[in-house]
């Protein structure tokens, strides 16, 4: 028997959920502002890096030889060579990036931290949003685009900051928070609904079973796709700066390696695959016992398992077939397009058991 609507909670959450995303503004712009200060002071250090290394190479000028041979000279007569740490501030110009275990170093960021904190305040209000939604309709807030919308970009943003806490995936916040902004927007100016009760057959219990893993799935397909998008543009960065091309990415010194992006975005990816597998299989389930089948090529079932065929072809092809670097990682990309298609156009365009938008 579902509950009475509660129109004023329904409106705090709206309220809520513009807060939230005036939050997350102010966030993403101070994200920004990380990559691009950091970047300017690590140009600061790899000039300082070249003009040390200059100074080790003293010429030897006229009368002067016996004398510079002696000051660079060493114990055994031989010339002495930059100290480690000079030849590794030498190099740590273009090509450097984080390190491949992205931990946090002992440099402190004032901009990041401010973001991360700002970040943090629009979780909370976004939560607040989702809550009073659910307070509102009195059910879980997740059946229609709009309440998915605004619920898959709150468990978005929750992954991204719970995974900070032994990460620092701070590189990505422009990235995870826009994405989220975009969400935020796109629920409330095309996919806005009014407070109401769920229509007859997603009044059940497998509605909690079946969704809250398809959008904790959803959330981390949206980092792997984040961290995909970021290995081809650092993976074309350090071929250019191998090739002896200049670096026109500064900010990218920021993320680590193409390597550690793509390892990390593997391991991700497989997690969340188990999560879309059960998805699907708690699906049909549900089908079942809703409409007496377990599969009728739908729409929205075919989809699904086009996703899942997708990320199974690329943990596949990663693992067995040596798909690494760009290829991996878009294949990545496209199983992330394929749930953007399912959640968007699909269930606004095609006519199915399914259809169940709101529009």
């Amino acid at each position: 028997m579902p509950f009475g609507i509660n129109e004023t909670m329904g409106q705090y959450s709206e309220l809520f959920m513009l807060l939230a995303a005036g939050t997350y503004t102010v966030a993403f712009i101070a994200f920004a502002w990380d990559l691009a200060k950091s970047s300017k002071a690590l140009r600061a250090i790899d000039l300082k890096a070249a003009q040390a290394e200059e100074a080790t190479k003293v010429p030897v000028a006229a009368g002067t030889g016996a004398r510079s041979e002696s000051h660079l000279a060493g114990p055994a007569g031989r010339a002495e060579r930059p100290s480690s740490s000079t030849a590794k501030s030498a190099v740590a110009g273009g090509a450097a990036t984080a390190d491949a275990d992205m931990k946090y170093a002992a440099e402190r960021r004032a901009p990041a931290r401010v973001a991360v904190a700002l970040t943090v305040l629009g979780a909370l209000i976004h939560g607040a949003g989702v809550v009073t939604r659910a307070l509102g309709a009195g059910r879980v807030p997740w059946g229609n685009m709009y309440e998915f919308l605004t619920t898959g970009a709150f468990v978005a943003i929750a992954v991204f900051l719970l995974v900070l806490i032994r990460r620092d995936l701070r590189f990505l916040g422009t990235f995870v928070v826009g994405l989220a902004i975009i969400m935020l927007v796109a629920a409330s100016v095309a996919y806005w609904t009014p407070v109401g009760h769920l229509v007859p057959a997603l009044q059940s219990y497998w509605l909690i079973i079946h969704v809250s893993i398809a959008v904790l799935s959803s959330a981390l397909f949206t980092l792997t796709f984040a961290m995909s998008a970021l290995q081809l543009v650092q993976s074309h960065r350090q071929k250019t700066v191998a090739a002896g091309g200049a670096d026109k990415l500064g900010f990218m010194r920021l993320v680590p390696s193409a390597l550690s992006l793509e390892n990390l975005s593997y391991r991700i990816n497989a997690i969340a695959f188990i999560g879309w597998t059960f998805t699907l299989m708690f699906g049909a389930i549900w089908a079942e016992k809703a409409w007496g089948r377990f599969w009728g090529w739908d729409t929205k079932e075919v989809w699904t398992f086009v996703i899942w065929v997708v990320y199974a072809g690329y943990l596949h092809a990663r693992a067995t077939r040596g798909w690494t670097g760009t290829r991996a990682a878009w294949l990545s990309i496209v199983g992330y397009l394929c749930v953007i298609f399912n959640f968007t156009i699909v269930n606004q365009f095609f006519n199915g058991l399914h259809s169940y938008s709101g529009l």
